[in-house]
Parts: C-alpha cells; sequence; structure tokens
C-alpha cells in the first residue's frame, strides 16, 4: 500500500519553528501532510485548542506551504488516522530521551492499528533542541523569539504574556 499521506499529530503549544521543519521536509516526500493539533487539556497548554488551531494554520499560511492541512482531533491518534484514511503517522526525535516514549507509543498504535506505520524525523541541527516549552519559557521572560517561531507566533506569545514588542 503507497502511502500518498502523513499525519503529524501534536498538541503544538504553540507551533514552532521546529515542528515546520519537519512539515516542510514531510512535504517533500508525500502528496500532502496533515497536521492533527489535538486537545491534550491534561497537558495545561498556554493556548486554547482553538488558538493552536488558528495558530498552526496561519503559521503554515506564513510560509505559503502548499498540501498541508490543519485538523483537530480529540480521539485516540489511530481513529483520527482511520477517519481521515491515513495510515502514516510523522514523528519528530530530538534527542534520545524523545526516543523511550515515541518508541512506545509507536508500537501501541501498531497493536491498535496493525497497518499503521510511524516514521521519525530527525530535526535540522539548528531546531534540534528547540521544544514548545522552551518558546514558552523564553516568551515568559522578554526573550528574542524571532528565530524560533513564526511571526503569527511571536505575536500570540508577547500578547499572551502582555509583552511589548520589539
Amino acid at each position: 500500500m503507497k502511502h500518498k499521506k502523513i499525519i503529524y499529530p501534536g498538541s503544538f503549544d504553540p507551533i514552532t519553528n521546529g515542528h515546520l521543519d519537519l512539515i516542510k521536509r514531510a512535504k517533500e516526500i508525500f502528496d500532502e501532510v496533515i497536521v492533527a493539533v489535538a486537545k491534550r487539556e491534561e497537558k495545561r497548554p498556554l493556548f486554547s485548542w482553538e488558538e493552536r488551531i488558528k495558530l498552526a494554520k496561519e503559521a503554515i499560511e506564513e510560509l505559503n506551504l502548499k498540501n498541508v492541512k490543519v485538523y483537530a482531533y480529540d480521539s485516540l491518534l489511530i481513529d483520527f488516522c482511520k477517519k481521515m484514511g491515513v495510515f502514516a503517522i510523522l514523528r519528530g526525535l530530538r534527542a534520545v530521551s524523545d526516543f523511550d516514549y515515541e518508541f512506545q507509543m509507536a508500537l501501541t498504535n501498531r497493536k491498535l492499528l496493525p497497518e499503521i506505520e510511524t516514521i521519525f524525523f530527525v530535526p535540522s541541527p539548528e531546531y534540534i533542541f528547540l521544544s514548545a516549552s522552551l518558546v514558552k519559557e523564553i516568551a515568559k521572560y522578554g526573550g528574542c523569539l524571532k528565530k524560533f517561531v513564526p511571526l503569527c507566533v511571536e505575536k500570540a506569545l508577547k500578547a499572551k504574556f502582555s509583552l511589548c514588542g520589539e
């Protein structure tokens, strides 16, 4: 079975240049990339689900990424994959510490849906350290965000933390 589409799931709180790096690279391999924004309220996100969806869409538009669509989901990932007719999942591995969790999730997803494949991308070197948590901390203390997030996310973070523009 040839895969034309891949799903990139995450909470995207917020979407970062590291996420966008993986999306751009996946777009070169797959006909369509579906960015699936998970509700994940248990993670106590900074941005609401609606805000995260909006920011992901704006970031994709800002970069003019064709054949990338943003959807929301609040279910098991494999149920969303079946609904969308997609059997490939994209995940990023920044460090060895990510591997244990991602490996466990990939094997669990395969146990629940045997035809699902998880494809791991290693971020480009300039984003290997980047996480949404780190971005939020930089924003909280008024640090420069330009190298880490698209403009729409920078503005949203500054508004969220009531920061002045540079």
